[in-house]
């Protein structure tokens, strides 16, 4: 019974959250674009109910319908995908991501930009190679000024250091505890002139359906904002991709989901015109990788192309890889896999 009602707690504790976050989101639009037409707010209700089983789930699907100025049947709300499909198509096989040092090891790609690891108590090489205390430091900068370490179930820009070799201690780092050291990466100059503080990201989600056919579904690019050393999840501006062009969508949007008109709002940059290099080949890549870790079957990808033109996957996320900025911009994304069928009560 006391299990039973941790568990109930914890998942009215998420839901509650998600309902605080996507009002807040709502008023937001709002302000900007006058009230949500009450249509769109009856047929969020009802789909919330009637398809997804549960009214709780509307708050996300408003949100969308004030994005889209318009109801789209086949959203997927975030906390539903994050109740129900999350843990029922990823399961324990999405929280390997969160063991960052296996990245490699699952996926045997150069792509990925580890050099080294420190895993309960040990230094590892790339090639996992025990490394003495003694060589780390060598190790680490022979060849480089600055690298990055990542700390394991770091999201959102959190548990990231930047070290070189005046700052680097074998003590310090023991104590912050296991994660990945990974090259810095100098970004392509598209994503530089943008804004040139910190690394942009592009988000790709993949998945697999049930045929086993995986393929990319969504993506936005990121940057991050003046002064920052690397992009977080509370400050960036996200700017949607077209799946089929590579362009960038004409205007982004802030984390709260409020307008950045048509540029950055830190640089000008204008978004309106801009193609980013090599997409079809990051969605290529992200599939051919997913295919060599099927058991989880929605993935979210922070991929980068950098100065010398290579993509490089610096993240993947297998647990709740966050697709409510899909859905509202670029959605529904995912209504041919089935998904609103895995429902439970939570009256």
């Amino acid at each position: 019974m006391v299990r039973h009602f941790l568990q109930k707690k914890r998942w009215y504790d998420y839901h509650h959250a998600h309902k605080v976050e996507a009002q807040s989101a709502l008023r937001v639009i709002e302000s900007q674009h006058g009230k949500m037409n009450p249509l769109h707010q009856k047929e969020a209700h009802d789909y919330a109910h009637e398809v997804l089983g549960w009214s709780g789930y509307a708050p996300w699907l408003m949100v969308y319908s004030a994005v889209a100025g318009s109801f789209k049947s086949g959203w997927i709300p975030d906390n539903f995908y994050g109740r129900l499909v999350v843990p029922r198509i990823n399961g324990l096989y999405g929280q390997v991501s969160g063991a960052k040092s296996l990245s490699r090891k699952i996926f045997s790609a150069e792509n990925i930009p580890d050099i080294a690891y420190f895993v309960n108590g040990l230094f590892y090489t790339a090639t996992w190679q025990v490394l003495p205390e003694c060589n780390v430091k060598e190790y680490l900068f022979i060849e480089r000024e600055t690298i990055v370490f990542k700390l394991d179930k770091s999201e959102q820009g959190r548990g990231i250091f930047f070290l070189s070799q005046n700052n680097f201690s074998v003590a310090q780092m023991k104590r912050i505890g296991n994660g990945t050291f990974q090259s810095y990466i100098n970004q392509h100059p598209f994503f530089a002139e943008l804004i040139s503080d910190s690394v942009a990201t592009l988000r790709i989600t993949s998945v697999v359906n049930d045929d086993g056919k995986t393929s990319a579904r969504a993506a936005y690019l990121r940057l991050g904002r003046k002064n920052d050393t690397h992009v977080t999840w509370a400050a960036n501006v996200i700017i949607p991709i077209d799946m089929t062009t590579g362009a960038l969508h004409e205007k982004g949007c802030l984390p709260d989901f409020s307008s950045v008109f048509a540029n950055h709002p830190d640089t000008g940059v204008m978004f309106d015109g801009l193609t980013v290099p090599r997409i079809d080949d990051c969605f290529a890549l992200v599939e051919s990788l997913h295919k060599k870790y099927p058991f989880c079957r929605s993935i979210g990808w922070d991929v980068v192309v950098d100065d010398k033109d290579e993509i490089k996957i610096m993240e993947w996320n297998g647990e709740h890889n966050d697709i409510k900025f899909h859905e509202a911009l670029q959605g529904p994304c995912f209504a041919d896999l089935g998904w609103e069928r895995l429902q439970i009560t939570e009256e």
